[in-house]
């Protein structure tokens, strides 16, 4: 009887951990400026010695994401151009668990070519998608993945506008709406959102004097909060302020050199 109870157990907390990821594939709420991702509903951890060397992908046409361990041929989040065509690979994510910013690495380079960032959290919620310039024409589904770095770069969801100029050498705005600032070592971007409107904040810049790989920060949360991206020893090589409402560019300035 015993072993029938915990046989039943088993079958029921089996279920509902699929329920939950069943919930989380098929549901994607509006956010304020674009679809986000479901919060991660169940929050399991993976012991270190079960993390595999292999990276977690997930693929659309023109375009494969995965986000893998330091030992994997994919380490950090990557995002791979897998079309001939006049499309552009993109990955979209988010880190631990936090929908107030979101991430984009646009890979500009040619069919086969692999770009990415290596500074990843403990909860990567991530998707790919293909974009004509600055439109999105396709995406895929959220995936989440959990534990899959040794060194994950810790959350950090609370930092003000007043706060990312004190750790930063250079800062630029537009119309006052939109702020980006970073410091020269260790790499560490902010895009800030100053101003309580509709619209959102980002920051666009290049990395390492390469062409080929923009990043975006989209600050999501609103009025006085700022987004954070990290690139370790990469320096930015060029960047700019923007606004957007929703995908619409209301205000920019033209790129700057660092």
């Amino acid at each position: 009887m015993a072993l029938g109870r915990t046989f039943i157990a088993a079958v029921a907390v089996a279920a509902t951990v699929f329920s939950a990821d069943g919930a989380a594939a098929k549901t994607e709420p509006a956010p304020q400026a674009e679809p986000r991702p479901p919060v991660p509903a169940v929050a399991v951890s993976t012991p270190a010695a079960a993390v595999a060397a292999e990276p977690e992908c997930v693929r659309i046409k023109g375009a494969e994401a995965c986000v893998g361990p330091d030992g994997s041929d994919r380490p950090g989040i990557t995002i791979e151009d897998t079309a001939n065509d006049e499309l552009h690979a993109t990955v979209e994510y988010y880190l631990n668990g936090y929908l107030g910013t979101k991430y984009v690495i646009h890979n500009l380079g040619r069919k086969g070519e692999v770009r990415g960032n290596r500074e990843i959290g403990k909860i990567v919620t991530f998707r790919a998608a293909v974009y004509e310039g600055n439109h999105r024409v396709r995406f895929g589904r959220w995936k989440t993945v959990r534990n899959i770095t040794k060194y994950p770069i810790k959350r950090e969801t609370r930092v003000t506008t007043a706060a990312a100029r004190s750790r930063s050498k250079v800062c630029t705005s537009t119309k006052g709406a939109s702020t980006l600032c970073f410091n020269e070592r260790n790499t560490v971007v902010f895009a800030c959102d100053t101003s309580a409107d509709q619209y959102q904040a980002r920051a666009e810049y290049f990395i390492a004097g390469d062409p080929t790989t923009r990043f975006e920060i989209h600050q999501l949360a609103g009025v006085n909060t700022c987004g954070k991206a990290e690139h370790g020893d990469l320096a930015v090589s060029m960047y700019r302020a923007s606004l957007f409402d929703h995908n619409r560019r209301v205000a920019t300035r033209l790129y700057k050199y660092n």
